[in-house]
């Protein structure tokens, strides 16, 4: 089916069926957002500050839609990529430095990925190399068979299993007294606690989400009179991903609370007990394998995606996955080394959750760029969907703050 029929199609729908029908890029960098970096950032927030991060996952809700929303409203009104409106309106030289910045995040990101899904398949008995094999197998043919939208589908699905730590954290069982006393509770002075609140920032707003989703409404083929539909969809996704991300911190604070202190966790196998022990060793396992499996599957599909798709949408080439491998080589090209050269340098070993923290830190020093050159691009859209009196001024303060105090906790948490 053309991308005109697929249009003409969803305007005849109702609401609810449009909404249904639109819905889907959203979703899917939102899953992918609560990637398995952003799982133990967030374990590590709990198992360190107890509740005393809680209050700052809820806090970036609508700064993550607020960013997001700016991202469907260029890739709709332009029907272009980020990266070839960076080339349009600000020349080549910016244009690959910000590709560069996209594909530092891309690999930090797919590292900390494919080693979250390692260390899942050692909490089983699986050697890394098994597991490389499999997750590179499956995501290869899906990718060289499928269409966008299978994808995307495989994506949610996948994605979804995330959901567990929701039930996870209800089972731990915090005390809503404690829990509201010390979410209120911040040590703004501390350096490793400012560190850590960089690292949640980084985690939940991240250079590959814009690029990702602008990419996926351009091929998913929506259009203005799609917008309502798909902010909805962003609006969703960014309350979701919150919720699981606050999920993991009352898991892992409520846990180590009950066992008389917390502390830092250095292995996937101690984040493991830490969020699941009240549920059995068994059935702990299994939750915790099937929510990490799913957020690391959904986050390795959307930065392998978004490096292969930027990298050749700045370079001119053809970059879809509607076409066929022989018809987009550059695309499909990058796809393949970036999770094969991955998979070799997970299998040879590395610090999972040293990579994860960091690659979060790492992100929020790169807002500046991410979140200077959206703003920049969405001032610049034609009526009516130009950002401009009132939203320009919240969505630029919501940047501003962001990008400041991203930033400076960041480097505060580095060097202090």
């Amino acid at each position: 089916m053309s991308l005109a029929t697929e249009q003409n199609k969803r305007r005849s729908l109702s609401a609810f069926a449009r909404f249904l029908a639109v819905a889907g890029p959203g979703l899917v960098v939102m899953l992918a957002d609560t990637d398995a970096g952003s799982i133990i950032t967030a374990a590590q927030s709990g198992a360190q500050w107890g509740y005393k991060l809680l209050l700052l996952q809820l806090v970036l809700m609508p700064i993550l839609y607020v960013v997001q929303e700016l991202t469907v409203r260029l890739g709709v009104v332009t029907g272009r990529g980020h990266a070839e409106l960076i080339l349009q309106h600000f020349g080549k030289y910016w244009a690959w430095f910000s590709v560069g910045t996209l594909c530092l995040s891309c690999i930090g990101a797919l590292l900390s990925e494919l080693s979250g899904l390692a260390g899942v398949g050692a909490l089983m008995g699986v050697p890394a190399g098994v597991t490389m094999i499999v997750v590179v197998g499956a995501l290869l043919l899906m990718a060289f068979t499928g269409s966008y939208l299978s994808v995307e589908r495989i994506a949610i699905a996948i994605g979804a299993f995330e959901l567990v730590f929701l039930a996870v954290a209800w089972a731990a069982g915090p005390k809503a007294g404690e829990l509201l006393a010390e979410s209120i509770d911040v040590p703004w002075r501390d350096p490793k606690y400012l560190y850590l609140v960089s690292a949640n920032i980084g985690a939940v707003i991240m250079p590959w989400m814009v690029f990702f989703q602008q990419s996926s409404v351009i091929e998913k083929g929506l259009t203005t009179d799609d917008m309502p539909a798909a902010r909805l969809d962003t609006a969703i996704g960014s309350v979701l991903t919150q919720l699981i991300m606050a999920a993991v911190v009352i898991a892992t604070a409520a846990t180590l609370g009950r066992a008389g202190g917390v502390g830092s966790l250095d292995t996937v196998q101690q984040i493991a007990d830490a969020i699941t022990p009240h549920l059995g060793q068994s059935m702990g396992k299994l939750a915790f394998g099937l929510g990490m499996s799913g957020a690391a599957i959904v986050a390795t599909i959307v930065v392998t995606l978004t490096a292969a798709r930027t990298l050749a949408e700045v370079m001119g080439k053809k970059h879809s996955l509607e076409l066929e491998p022989r018809e987009a080589p550059w695309f499909y090209g990058v796809y393949t080394a970036a999770l094969v050269l991955g998979a070799v340098i997970v299998a040879s070993g590395a610090d999972l959750v040293a990579i994860s923290v960091g690659v979060q830190v790492m992100n929020a020093l790169l807002l500046p760029i991410v979140l200077g050159f959206l703003f920049l691009l969405a001032r610049r859209l034609p009526e009516p969907f130009r950002v401009q009196g009132v939203w320009a001024w919240v969505s630029g303060l919501v940047i501003a703050v962001t990008v400041v105090f991203g930033v400076w906790s960041g480097v505060s948490g580095l060097f202090g």
